[in-house]
Parts: structure tokens; C-alpha cells; sequence
């Protein structure tokens, strides 16, 4: 297992956690995890890379090892503004070679339009966006909002990391019992005798902005970098959202150089499924 440090920034006010697999600086990569997910989940990927990548992660704010935002709510502008800030900090001067999974993926494909020329190479791992909405299902989107925020929000308890372990293969068949414990470690921390996962509970929050897909597909209509966009087989994701492979095919037609790959026997989490499949299709593209 390829040994990891952990670098701090101030970042926006926030004291910020960006995990680095030391490699050759020339061959940098950031790799943006999902929600409510941690950078060390990248750890089974980054070992099926090549040793010479020099790969890093942030802990998006809320999550991990990164600060609280403090506020009740988080919203997804942040993110971006957050990665803009991250990379001026750790490759200013170069297009960076970026890879984002699910909400890091969206994060990604937005940023790769809005600064098109601070973007080498793309890969979106399960970073398919949501379902599109309509203007007319704001006000109860708004009034829901309202409503989770009368309620403080909170994390279920687990007895132990060994039981959090258990919950995470409950949900992913695929997961080993070792890469589970693994997780468990650091997707978990000790609270008042048991154990909760590293992140703040705001995050459970509904989002009281809808989700706009005209927006989001004039962001990827600016991407000038080469996309690599991966799918998982038997992403449950994919089905929870109910978005079919038509409307798939149809965001994908928005990226003006875009190579696709679909991988098989996996779940949403395709990088802990298939680490050594998804290290593959990345090192083909970014090489």
C-alpha cells in the first residue's frame, strides 16, 4: 500500500486536507471524491497506479480531515471555488490532469468548462449529474429546505469501526472485508464511545437550489481537454437517480472530444469494485 502524507492549506477560510501519494512532480494528478466520501478512498486506485504518478486528493470542506464550513447548509458553488484555490496552490502554472468521481466528477466537468485552460486531461468516474428539473418544482424544494433546517441534522452510530466495516459491505457486496476495515478507518472517527463517519451532517441537507442541466451543459460545451468519461456495469446510482442510458448518451454528446468506457462487475464505487480496471483506462488516456 502506497504510503500517503497529509498537506494543510488555508483555503477560503478554511483550514484544508489534501492527502499526496508522492511521485515525480512532472506527472501530477487530483483526483475529487464524492459525497460523503474522503480522499483515502482513492487508496486502492492510487496503488494501481504506476508509482510515479504524483497524485493528490483533497477532503472536500465538511469532509475528512478538512474544516467544517461552519454554516448550516453547503453549497456546490464552493466546491468549485475551493478546487480553483487548491490548484492555483499546487500546480499555478501548468493545466492539471484532473479525475473526479460522482459528486467530484460533476465538480470536475463544471470547473474543466469554467476554466477551460487550467485543464490538461479530464476523467469523470460515475460523474453523470442528476436528474434534470423543471422551474416549477422550486417553491417545494425551497419549502423542504426550510423545514430540514427547523431539525439538527445527525450522523447514524456505529458501535465500533468493525461494525461501520460491516455496514459498508452490507451496501457493496463487492468490498473485501480488508478494504472495508480500510475505510472504516478513515471514512469513520470516534465519537462518545462508538464511532461516525468523518463528515459534518449538514451534509445530509436537501439542497434548496434545483438542479439545472442547461446550465451545467453550457459549462461542458467550453471543456477544450480530452474527456474520459467511465461508467460502472451495475452502477445502483445510476438506477436510484432513474436516468436512462439515452440521457447519458445525451450529456456525453455535450464534450466536444469525449472517449467512453463502460466497466464491468461494478458498482457506483467502481474505484473500490475495479481499482486495477479504472488505473488502467487512466494511465491509457493521461499517457
Amino acid at each position: 500500500m502506497r504510503h500517503s502524507e497529509s498537506l494543510f492549506f488555508d483555503i477560503r477560510g478554511l483550514r484544508y486536507h489534501v492527502r499526496h501519494w508522492q511521485g515525480k512532480p512532472e506527472r501530477k494528478i487530483f483526483l475529487l471524491h464524492g459525497w460523503m466520501d474522503v480522499s483515502a478512498s482513492f487508496q486502492f486506485l492510487v496503488d494501481a497506479l504506476s508509482p510515479d504518478w504524483d497524485v493528490y486528493a483533497p477532503d472536500w470542506r465538511g469532509y475528512g480531515l478538512t474544516a467544517w464550513s461552519g454554516a448550516d447548509s453547503y453549497w456546490f458553488p464552493d466546491y468549485i471555488g475551493d478546487l480553483d484555490m487548491l490548484l492555483e496552490r499546487i500546480q499555478p502554472d501548468a493545466p492539471v490532469n484532473l479525475v473526479g468521481h460522482s459528486l467530484g466528477g460533476n465538480v470536475g466537468g463544471l470547473y474543466a468548462g469554467i476554466r477551460p485552460e487550467r485543464i490538461a486531461r479530464f476523467v469523470n468516474l460515475e460523474g453523470f449529474g442528476m436528474p434534470a428539473t423543471a422551474p416549477e418544482q422550486a417553491p417545494k424544494c425551497y419549502a423542504r429546505w426550510m423545514q430540514e433546517l427547523r431539525e439538527v441534522p445527525s450522523l447514524r452510530p456505529y458501535a465500533s469501526y468493525a461494525e461501520l466495516a460491516d455496514r459498508l459491505q452490507k451496501n457493496n457486496p463487492r468490498l473485501s472485508r480488508e478494504r472495508a476495515e480500510f475505510l472504516a478507518r478513515h471514512w469513520g472517527k470516534d465519537a462518545d464511545g462508538g464511532v461516525v463517519l468523518h463528515s459534518d451532517p449538514a451534509h445530509k441537507l436537501s439542497n434548496a437550489t434545483l438542479y439545472r442541466l442547461d446550465e451545467a451543459r453550457a459549462c461542458w460545451e467550453r471543456v477544450s481537454a480530452p474527456v474520459l468519461w467511465i461508467d460502472a456495469a451495475e452502477s445502483e446510482t445510476l438506477k436510484r437517480m432513474k436516468l436512462t442510458p439515452g440521457d447519458l448518451a445525451e450529456r456525453r454528446t455535450a464534450f466536444k472530444d469525449l472517449r467512453y468506457h463502460t466497466v464491468p462487475d461494478a458498482g457506483h464505487m467502481l474505484h473500490h469494485d475495479q481499482p486495477e480496471e479504472v488505473a488502467r483506462l487512466i494511465e491509457a488516456f493521461l499517457l
